[in-house]
């Protein structure tokens, strides 16, 4: 028997977002590279921060309470993400790729304008795998938002088999959080330009994820 929405959306709020916090507060954490980030925070600088679909775990625990606005599909596995992080102090705008986007657009400029932290999932929700669609930077370029890759990965964990090869830390494992270097995309960029701008902060992302899944060495 199927449960109504209210009811999961409950049982997410209430104990699924424990497990979260049990799970997340057993880890042992390091963090490299978030001068820039912080920096951009002290100046109230506007910042998209920008992390795959496969490294979301860690990051509603650790954003929390930062006043950030994170980008969430309306999908149901939106919907979860919400009812788990909403007491966390989030302020969320729902919208995609794959979901009409145009009237969150101005809301996310908005934000931008205002210096908060917006965070893009660029290859979510559906993927393909860490291949970063164009809507994040093209936000940066029109808003003057400087980019922040992020990641995660853990001494000990398991990749799911999902599209996204979900990272999940084992419970009480050593964890390694990375920022990349902030950057900007110049508004003069189109066509092959954007792209080639595209491609490389994609290889940026991976670059980031590769060094964080490398940080501890072989178990």
């Amino acid at each position: 028997m199927r449960l109504p929405r209210p009811v999961v959306n409950f049982l997410i709020r209430t104990i699924g977002r424990s497990v979260l916090r049990l799970w997340s507060m057993s880890e042992r954490v390091t963090v490299v590279g978030k001068e820039g980030y912080d920096r951009l925070r002290a100046e109230r600088k506007p910042v998209v921060l920008l992390l795959w679909h496969g490294r979301l775990f860690f990051a509603p625990y650790f954003f929390r309470n930062t006043g950030i606005v994170p980008l969430i599909s309306p999908s149901r596995d939106g919907e979860v993400l919400v009812q788990l992080a909403g007491g966390w102090g989030y302020r969320f705008l729902r919208g995609s790729s794959s979901h009409f986007i145009v009237q969150a657009w101005k809301e996310m400029k908005a934000e931008l304008a205002d210096g908060s932290v917006l965070v893009i999932v660029p290859d979510g929700p559906r993927g393909p795998f860490r291949n970063l669609k164009a809507g994040g930077l093209r936000l940066a370029q029109e808003s003057g938002a400087h980019c922040v890759p992020f990641t995660f990965s853990a001494r000990r964990k398991r990749n799911l088999s999902s599209w996204d090869r979900f990272v999940l830390p084992r419970p009480f494992s050593r964890v390694a959080v990375l920022f990349g270097e902030p950057f900007t995309v110049s508004h003069s960029l189109r066509g092959e330009d954007f792209e080639r701008e595209r491609a490389r902060v994609e290889r940026l992302l991976v670059e980031l994820d590769e060094k964080a899944d490398a940080f501890f060495g072989k178990p």
